[in-house]
């Protein structure tokens, strides 16, 4: 008994932690050696050895190592790490728990010649079969919740609480009843009946699975509200741009029936040698083709709609502006993206240095480069370094658009100055655009 004893607290036991651990720190998205696991499994073990307690406090010692672990690998705290640590815990124990079960329900048909021997066969084999259920279950979570769904922490609550409670009801039905039931009478584990136990564990497994199966469609609605907040970003845009390529065609339309008449009459200045009214006459005519050109170019018209309009807006608030971005055009980066990128960075700094106080130089600077198949842009504004601007649907929606081409967003803040950094990836089959960046 003390050989088996040895080989289920320490062999088993270890196995136990060692493949929950891994799994735990692959919930947080982490990756470290196998033997730093190891060396952590061990030190766990040796905490639980030298507290000396059992049953459903053992389990709560076990999930609040986890979570020290995964503050120390994390390098941060959040509800993540508690909730994966109580996941984690909660699904070996479950799978420990029904395999317990099964056992007690079998063991009665094979138990009738020898006892002993039935009953080790069936320990090695329930063993070994609840650590491979329990690796499936883990898989599962990982697969199913994880990995393609990213968890976020503000939401993370939702669950942590129906899930803390399945824990503890699970953790109370092993410890109360297998964890201090050793009398067998007759085959069977004396007063008790498994099949409720082995449905109410069942049960539990597939709440776990259901709670978090529905958390992902929350999340999933989320995601679906923020590609209708894009969308509905892309009708105002396309909308925009429509009004404005009216209006501008209008203008021209209209240029061009009176450019006859112009023409006409500044010959006749001219020959009747007024030149000075002629010269003036041709100014103005001048001004009116400077209204019907764009007064920023990108090389995409419809860039030079959209920033024409954010620019204007704010020189009128006395915001120095200055842009020297020329982007591919046509380019593998749709119109409405670009737009979105542009018109939400330029909101945030227009209103960023509006509230700059004070005798201070507001300034709005756009840059960008293009090189290979990667586009940085960069918008730099001044900014009173007080408000926390870095949050909020604008630029969660620039994000958005820049992991869409596989790239990524940066904010910098230093010295009263406001930069943003959005890389994109352009699509291959790029030889054009080389060839008009060039």
């Amino acid at each position: 008994m003390d050989g088996l004893d040895f080989f289920n607290t320490y062999i088993v036991g270890s196995i136990e932690i060692l493949i929950s651990f891994h799994f735990y720190i692959r919930f947080l998205g982490k990756k470290i050696g196998f033997m730093k696991e190891i060396a952590l499994v061990m030190i766990g073990i040796a905490v639980t050895g030298i507290m000396n307690v059992s049953g459903i406090f053992q389990f709560i010692v076990y999930i609040l190592l986890f979570i020290a672990g995964g503050i120390a690998i994390c390098k941060t705290c959040n509800i993540l790490i508690a909730l994966y640590a109580i996941v984690t815990i909660e699904s070996i124990n479950l799978c420990y728990g029904i395999l317990n079960s099964l056992s007690s329900i079998l063991f009665p048909i094979f138990s009738s010649e020898n006892l002993e021997v039935i009953g080790f066969i069936m320990m090695i084999a329930g063993n070994i079969l609840a650590l491979l259920a329990s690796i499936l279950c883990y898989r599962s979570i990982y697969r199913c919740f994880v990995k393609d769904e990213e968890m976020k922490t503000e939401y993370a609550l939702m669950i942590l609480i129906p899930t803390l409670l399945l824990f503890m009801v699970s953790e109370y039905i092993g410890s109360s009843i297998y964890g201090n039931t050793i009398t067998v009478e007759g085959g069977m584990l004396s007063g008790i009946n498994p099949v409720p136990i082995l449905l109410v564990q069942l049960l539990g497994i597939a709440s776990l699975f259901c709670i978090m199966y529905c958390y992902r469609k929350i999340m999933e609605s989320f995601r679906l509200s923020r590609e209708l907040s894009l969308l509905e970003q892309e009708k105002h845009f396309l909308n925009q741009y429509v009004e404005e390529a009216k209006m501008r065609y209008e203008k021209t339309k209209a240029f061009r029936h009176d450019v006859k008449n112009h023409m006409s009459i500044v010959k006749e200045l001219v020959q009747k040698g007024n030149t000075d009214a002629a010269l003036e006459y041709m100014e103005g005519i001048k001004n009116l083709a400077v209204d019907m050109s764009f007064p920023v170019s990108t090389n995409n018209p419809v860039l030079d709609i959209l920033m024409g309009n954010k620019l204007g807006i704010a020189k009128s608030n006395h915001i120095k502006v200055d842009c020297s971005f020329i982007v591919p055009y046509p380019c593998k980066v749709t119109d409405v993206d670009f737009c979105i990128i542009f018109s939400n960075a330029l909101d945030n700094a227009i209103t960023a240095c509006s509230q700059v106080s004070g005798e201070k130089q507001k300034y709005i600077y756009i840059t960008g480069k293009v090189q290979g198949d990667f586009i940085l842009i960069e918008i730099e504004n001044s900014y009173d370094g007080e408000e926390n601007i870095q949050s909020g649907t604008g630029i969660a929606n620039i994000k958005t658009v820049a992991e869409k081409y596989h790239g990524a967003m940066e904010i910098k803040t230093e010295d009263k100055k406001f930069c943003l950094s959005v890389l994109l990836i352009i699509p291959h089959h790029s030889e054009d655009i080389s060839q008009q960046v060039g």
